[in-house]
């Protein structure tokens, strides 16, 4: 197995990983959703620099879905970001691989709309899958680390998500251990 050579594309990977991190840190929401914005702009550049144009699009079209998201939750909008990203996606996809982050931001923008608790995590785990593929494939260092670091924590918090929900039920019907 050969590494990708650390250069400034990998630099601006890095970058994404930290902001990546960052929005794991943010209580608000809408603070959150606008660290998501400058990481998408961010992902956006590195995959440029990594010559991944599905992924660079794709980055893109998170960017502006993320920055309406902070003014909208609409199904509608959730819907037409699903059609223009698998609409601009399939057609500048060269290979099959190339899929990856087009399926993962169709995942995102629906889970993102569309979904809450459990099931927007496993969205979120589903997605991170995606991009976790295709991260690997065009050598993103940064972005792998930050999907590897998602699904660790996803995976996390739908256990503690479903333990809690338990316990809850457990209460509701006065039974304890």
């Amino acid at each position: 197995m050969t590494f990708p050579e650390l250069n400034i594309a990998q630099a601006v990977g890095f970058v994404s990983f930290l902001l990546g991190i960052a929005c794991f840190y943010q209580r608000d929401d809408r603070h959150l959703k606008r660290v998501m914005v400058a990481m998408n702009l961010n992902h956006a550049l590195h995959f440029a620099l990594l010559g991944a144009t599905t992924a660079v699009l794709s980055a893109l079209l998170s960017l502006v879905r993320t920055s309406l998201a902070l003014h909208t939750s609409s199904r509608v909008v959730a819907y037409a970001f699903i059609g223009i990203t698998l609409g601009w996606g399939l057609y500048l996809a060269d290979a099959w691989y190339d899929l990856f982050p087009i399926i993962g931001s169709c995942i995102g923008t629906y889970t993102v709309f569309c979904l809450r608790g459990i099931a927007m995590r496993f969205g979120f785990l589903l997605g991170a899958c995606c991009w976790l593929t295709n991260n690997i494939i065009v050598g993103s260092i940064g972005l792998t680390l930050l999907e590897m670091t998602l699904i660790a924590v996803n995976l996390n918090t739908i256990r503690r998500l479903y333990r809690e929900r338990a316990l809850a039920q457990k209460l509701e019907h006065g039974c304890s251990d």
